[in-house]
This record gives C-alpha cells, structure tokens and sequence, in this order.
C-alpha cells in the first residue's frame, strides 16, 4: 500500500476545492434552471451545497435504502468539515446526497427522474453529434492500424464532453499533447489474445459513449473481442455519467443516424445485444467512494479473466490508483498490481492526480505556466498488459 497523500479538497485555490466551491454551485444553478423541481426539493439542494462548503458532514437520512451501507463507509468523518474527507469519498457523497434531495430514490413526482436528464439529452441531440457521426464514412477508407488508432483517439478525446468540466472549463479545444502512449502495447495485448471477453468501463454519457461503442464494435466486428462487456453506473452520478438507459439512447442515436456508416454500426450493436455479445451490466460499487482496489468479491471475480478491462475517464483512473498525490513518474504497472485483469486506461487530465509520466515530459509541462493537470486539454493511454497475481481480497 503506497504512503502517497491522500487528495482531499480542504486547501483554498486547489482543484479539489474549486470543485466544491465553484463547480458545484455553478452545477446546482444550472440544475435548478433546468428541472421544474418543488419548494422541498430547490430547499433540500439549497442545504446541500450550503453544508458541503461550510458546514459538516452529516449521514443520509434513516430511511435511505443505503443509510447503513454509507454510514459504515463514511464512519471517522461524520461531524467533520467535507474537506478533510478524502475528495474522492466526498466528491461521491455529494452526488448521492444531490440525489436524496431531488427525491430520485423517494415515491413520489421525482422518483427515477435523472436530474442531469436535460444536459445528456441536449448534447446527444446537439449538431456536433451529427457531424461526428458523419465522420465514420470515412473509416472504411482507412488501413486497419490507422482504422484502429482512429478510434482508440475517439474514444480517449471523446472523454472531453464530460459535461461537468465543461460547466468550468467551457468547450476545450482541440487535443494538444498526449502525455504518456501506450496505444501500441494495448492493440498488441489485444491481438495477441484475440477473441476473449473484454470488459470497457464506462465514465460520461452522450457524445462520450457514441465512440466507447463505435469501438466496441470494432473490438467485436474484427474479432480482437468475441465478447465485450460495458459496465456503466447503476443510477445518474457525477452530471453525466452513462446510465443503462444512456447506453439505449446512445444506441438509438447511432441506429437512426442518417449516414450508413454510424447506423450500421448502431444495428450491429444492437444486434450485440441481443445475443449477449455486448453485454451491458452494472454494479452498486460503480457509485460507492472507494478506490478499486477495494473491489467487492463477486465484481473481482467478474473482471478477472477478461484479456483487457479498459477504463474510461478521470473519475475511474482516480479509483485506479487511489486518488493519491503520488511522485508523477512512478511506473503505472506499479500502482496497479491490485488490479485483477490486464488494464488500460483512456483518460483526458481533470484532476491532480497522475502517474506514470516521463521525467523529461514532466518537467517540460510543470514550465509551460498552465494548469495542465486539469485543464483537459492533455491525455493519456496507459497499459499493464498482464493479469496480476492472484490475492486474497479483503473487500466485503
């Protein structure tokens, strides 16, 4: 287990902080504006955002389906400011407790509405979207390595619409820098296992989730995968993260495009599905605050075997190597080893944490001036290309 800090959000003018203290309130204005939502509701955001940036952490109600489940996970914490919880634990504690206030768990007129439901909708339906699509006439034009890398890029730059940056961020440019690449160790891994299962874990719906599933059909149709398995959270978490029924309307946008090449892709997809090539699945600890090396038992057993799991996004590579101020230039195999599969992971740069960067990149980006540890304008493809050792898990 690594001595590296744990990143908490109680230092003012850090990006842990400026999430709590500018994203978040920026996220419930726009939130309010967007839903029709009751006097009880508006009030019960309102004491939220009010508590997570000036007050104590308090537990979920007792009639909360998981009050004993975050009641055990938040225990040494409750009483004390947000901020010195570690900002993983607390950053998915407000998602969770924005959820109790919007009565999403509740019966009554909220229950299993998406609060973050309009800002997905209106990306999805958005003229980029299209523009997008209509790209991928191009890919048949393409040799197969250039095909593969075309997509892996989509895929890892696609992470940029996450829609919760760009509340702070506004639109990012155009990709800059690629800070570590191991684009060739994955595609070998990949084809030195051909036809294995393949597990993708999913980060942002919308815009994001159209390229994870054009190359998951690339995976399945050129036969580098005969199974792939997308895992996506069990309820809205995080503004824009992919639901089951986002990877539906994703599917949806894709199989009614207007050009042949996307709707081909969105038929054979849905095609996947049906006969379980594309197996769509979800777990409880997709939405818990905890790093994954604390993997539950039964999701382990799962993940191990499958020749790659990929993960997609900042949030699942914060979860991958513990949310830690580790030394940058520590080997990304290294903070990996709890891992039960070979792993990869395609993530554009939003938060502090990183590992497994060059010294000599390292030093060239520390004096550029820019924030570019958070700014999403930098990315990564890292790799550990072989299973880890087999261990007991202390996870329950």
């Amino acid at each position: 287990m690594t001595d590296a800090p744990v990143i908490r959000s109680d230092v003012p003018g850090s990006f842990p902080w400026a999430v709590f203290h500018e994203r978040h309130p920026k996220l419930v204005r726009q939130l309010l504006d967007a839903l029709p939502y009751g006097p009880a509701e508006r009030a019960g955001i309102e004491r939220l955002l009010a508590e997570s940036t000036t007050g104590v952490l308090e537990p979920l109600p007792e009639h909360a389906h998981d009050h004993a489940q975050w009641l055990e996970w938040g225990r040494g914490l409750w009483g004390r400011p947000w901020g010195e919880a570690p900002f993983l634990w607390a950053e998915s504690y407000f998602y969770r407790r924005l959820l109790e206030a919007t009565g999403y768990f509740r019966p009554g007129t909220w229950q299993g509405i998406d609060p973050f439901a309009p800002f997905k909708n209106a990306e999805l339906a958005g003229p980029a979207v299209d523009e997008e699509l209509a790209a991928l006439s191009a890919l048949d034009a393409l040799p197969g390595p250039r095909r593969s890398a075309a997509l892996l890029s989509s895929a890892l730059w696609g992470n940029r619409a996450d829609l919760s940056f760009q509340l702070t961020a506004g639109r990012p440019t155009a990709p800059s820098d690629l800070v570590a690449d191991d684009s060739a160790l994955l595609w070998s891994a990949l084809e030195h296992t051909p036809g294995g299962r393949v597990c993708l874990v999913a980060d942002n719906a919308a815009r994001e989730l159209l390229p994870d599933l054009v190359l998951i059909d690339h995976l399945l149709h050129t036969g580098l995968a005969s199974q792939v398995v997308l895992y996506v959270k069990p309820q809205p978490y995080y503004v824009s993260d992919a639901t089951t029924a986002d990877t539906l309307a994703a599917l949806e946008r894709l199989r009614t495009a207007p050009t042949d090449a996307a709707a081909t892709i969105g038929r054979r997809l849905w095609q996947a599905m049906t006969d379980d090539t594309l197996a769509v699945r979800t777990h409880p600890f997709f939405c818990a605050p905890l790093p994954f090396r604390d993997l539950p038992t039964d999701l382990r057993t799962e993940l191990t075997g499958a020749t790659m799991t990929i993960l997609k996004g900042d949030l699942n590579y914060r979860r991958l190597v513990d949310d830690r101020l580790h030394p940058p230039t520590t080997p990304f195999p290294e903070t990996v080893t709890h891992f039960p599969s070979p792993v990869a992971t395609l993530r554009t740069l939003k938060s502090d944490v990183l590992v497994g960067i060059g010294a000599t990149t390292l030093t060239r980006l520390d004096s550029s001036g820019r924030t570019w540890r958070t700014d999403g304008r930098h990315a990564l493809i890292q790799c550990r290309p072989t299973a880890a050792p087999a261990r007991g898990n202390p996870a329950k």
